[in-house]
């Protein structure tokens, strides 16, 4: 690979943007967007909205209801969650080669979370809510398609954009969206942040969110105490069983995180809500967990007790295949183009790119800017790297539409190693 003229000035006219860039992630980064905020939700959709469709005019922009997730309170209730729309953006949907980009609007921060604004630390480098995941993100997202956009040759490529609102919370409600749009792709683009010396995610783990609600029967624990069935206890024996679980596969984690239930201390509890993840190496693994937790769930049943599973595996391991590694050594011979030094290493997280790789995509999912810290007040983002990881993307896109990134064959490789 090598940069010609015209590559150097769609280049360039990044370089020259840098700080709008930087200065709009941090206006977004100003409005509160955590999981369950729908209002600031619903602000940040529109901003989005107004700034994307005046961008890139030609796109066709669209905002797609979500269906309610569900969850199981402490009372062992079920419960609907209302999700803000995604916005989907797309443009040559007929291009021979069609490019995927993801990324969220939602934070981890509640709104009455104290930390809700941009500041800079003495080292340079911006400390806010979102400004790393990923507000940073979209900002170098659609920075880098603004400037594809003016390379003559890019309407050989097609891409589809999709910023949900839910990644934090596992993406439930936006997964049917990405795989739709994922089926579609040859190759997905997502923007969670690099490491902050601009390492990517190579192979993922896949995960899981449970929640076991246990039904046993009140009684006075005092006047009545056999007649009691104790849920509490049973959640405990579940925990306990799925805690052994650990050691037992290599690179399975069983986390027992929380068991609700309860109430007065002369009362034998009657409903209890154990809730855990799961991480997994491959797919043998997510089966192996299925049924294992099955059987650990069995600790609590019987003599009055009965037990329920809810949720599951929301998201498939990201195995560093063949068609990944193609990717990534592809995404390492574009730094080298740029002075950028790409490499990567495993990661026990999970992000919207296992979604697009259980359908069939190869895809880099820490393409946006360097930072760390993240899900903390200490959350930071350095803003040299809007810049760079703009760049970086941009001639990503390029290349694949120049064929010296071979999008249509690296979805050939997933596909044939599936």
């Amino acid at each position: 690979m090598i940069l010609n003229a015209q590559e150097r000035v769609v280049l360039e006219s990044i370089a020259e943007r840098g700080e709008d860039m930087v200065a709009r992630a941090v206006s977004w980064c100003g409005v509160n967007s955590g999981s369950r905020n729908l209002a600031g939700l619903k602000t940040t959709h529109d901003l989005l909205a107004q700034v994307w469709s005046r961008a890139l005019p030609e796109a066709l922009l669209e905002s797609v209801a979500l269906a309610d997730s569900f969850e199981i309170g402490a009372d062992g209730r079920e419960s609907a969650n209302r999700h803000t729309p995604s916005l989907l953006i797309s443009l040559r949907p007929e291009a021979p080669v069609q490019v995927v980009l993801t990324g969220h609007y939602d934070t981890v921060f509640p709104a009455a979370s104290p930390f809700q604004a941009v500041t800079i630390r003495e080292d340079g480098a911006l400390n806010g809510p979102g400004i790393a995941d990923m507000k940073g993100g979209i900002s170098v997202m659609l920075a880098t398609l603004e400037a594809f956009e003016r390379y003559e040759a890019c309407r050989s490529v097609g891409w589809r954009v999709l910023l949900s609102p839910d990644e934090e919370i596992g993406s439930l409600a936006s997964a049917p969206i990405l795989a739709r749009i994922g089926r579609l792709g040859h190759v997905g683009m997502t923007y969670e942040p690099a490491l902050a010396d601009g390492t990517l995610a190579g192979a993922r783990k896949g995960s899981g969110n449970f929640h076991v609600r246990v039904a046993g029967r009140s009684a006075h624990a005092g006047r009545a105490f056999h007649e009691g069935r104790n849920a509490i206890t049973a959640a405990a024996r579940i925990a306990g069983a799925l805690d052994a679980l650990n050691g037992a596969r290599d690179g399975v984690t069983v986390n027992v995180a929380r068991i609700d239930g309860g109430s007065a201390l002369n009362v034998v509890p009657d409903i209890a809500v154990a809730r855990f993840n799961v991480r997994f190496p491959d797919a043998d693994g997510a089966r192996w967990l299925e049924g294992a937790i099955a059987g650990a769930c069995r600790c609590g049943e019987g003599d009055g007790l009965s037990v329920s599973l809810h949720g599951g595996l929301t998201r498939a391991a990201k195995p560093l295949n063949g068609a990944q590694t193609a990717l990534l050594g592809a995404v390492r011979n574009v730094g080298a183009l740029l002075g950028q030094d790409i490499g990567w290493k495993p990661s026990g997280g999970v992000c919207e790119g296992n979604n697009l790789f259980a359908v069939g995509l190869p895809n880099v999912d820490t393409l946006g800017v360097r930072g760390g810290d993240i899900h903390s007040d200490a959350e930071f983002a350095w803003p040299e790297s809007f810049v760079e990881r703009a760049q970086l993307s941009a001639l990503m896109l390029i290349k694949m539409a120049s064929g010296e990134i071979d999008a249509v064959g690296l979805r050939a490789m997933m596909e044939a190693s599936a």
